[in-house]
């Protein structure tokens, strides 16, 4: 392993907030521990609506000094955020991490060491558990049309089926190595590798920012590297689960545009209007049965 260094000016965080709550100040507690050298620069991306900064966000600011905010102005959604807050850092490596992911002890170090030996790669993920203590397949192969279908109609009642089975990379155990996306819950990006693509494709309020952002930096000769030897858990989605219809019309619309985008031009036409209607009546079904919108259950470790 590579000799382990304080993160000092090397990487910043950022955190895209709204009305984040307590988990906000569990995250950025357990960042104490993630580095031998202590926490790195946090930059809070607050897409708070009001005229006036989130209570919880302006004392994880003025608590902590190492802690700053940008204000987007708007709730801008994910991907638009990250690209606000990362315009104005100048370290080396960003991590984007999810409000509600606590980091284990030297989780962030073992990522930058990683990110040493992988000059090549761009964007650099680590093995996240559930509050449960289930392991979250968050190193996935990229979508096809094959595995796409199949893990949309057989996922959330079948989630060993074989589609999800591969998509999720599931028919092998994981070291570390290469993967087509990782997820945008707890992401060590290189800045240069995620400048030089444009950063995260702003058409994405939510969901499949990541998916695009891994398949894009792919095109452009980065490699994606998931590192299980780093390990965060996501204790809940808090922002999403206020409004879970509406998020599972974002997620739909998120695969729509991911979609076409990857299947454009008149010859593949008709398997646009097929995926946009079973997108449609997928989206009208999960907004009404709970189990369609959760998706796929993750595996117990191990298994």
């Amino acid at each position: 392993m590579s000799e382990l260094r304080p993160p000092g000016d090397e990487v910043t965080v950022i955190a895209v907030t709204f009305a984040p709550g307590d988990s906000l100040g569990t995250f950025l507690d357990s960042l104490l521990s993630a580095s031998a050298g202590g926490p790195p620069q946090v930059v809070l991306a607050d897409n708070g609506e009001g005229e006036q900064l989130d209570p919880v966000v302006a004392a994880a600011a003025e608590e902590r000094p190492w802690v700053r905010v940008v204000r987007t102005g708007a709730n801008l959604g994910y991907g638009s955020a990250v690209n606000i807050a990362a315009a104005t850092v100048e370290s080396e490596f960003i991590v984007v991490a999810n409000p509600d992911v606590v980091w284990s002890p030297g989780s962030l170090d073992v990522l930058l060491a990683a990110a040493r030996r992988w000059p090549q790669a761009g964007s650099f993920g680590p093995r996240i558990l559930t509050e449960g203590g289930d392991v979250y397949p968050s190193a996935r192969a990229l979508p096809s049309l094959g595995r796409g279908i199949g893990h949309a109609i057989c996922g959330w009642w079948w989630p060993s089926n074989p589609w999800t089975t591969s998509y999720r990379n599931e028919r092998r155990a994981l070291g570390e190595t290469p993967v087509g996306w990782l997820s945008g819950a707890c992401l060590l990006l290189r800045r240069s590798a995620f400048h030089s693509i444009g950063g995260f494709d702003q058409q994405y309020f939510m969901y499949f920012e990541d998916v695009d952002l891994g398949d894009r930096l792919g095109r452009a000769g980065w490699q994606n590297v998931f590192i299980p030897e780093a390990e965060v858990t996501h204790i809940g989605a808090h922002a999403t689960s206020r409004d879970p219809a509406r998020m599972a019309t974002e997620h739909h619309r998120s695969a729509w545009v991911y979609l076409s985008g990857r299947y454009s031009g008149w010859r593949w036409a008709p398997v646009r209007l097929v995926l946009h209607t079973g997108l449609l009546l997928r989206s009208a079904l999960s907004r009404r049965a709970p189990s369609i919108a959760a998706g796929a259950r993750p595996n117990k470790p191990g298994k």
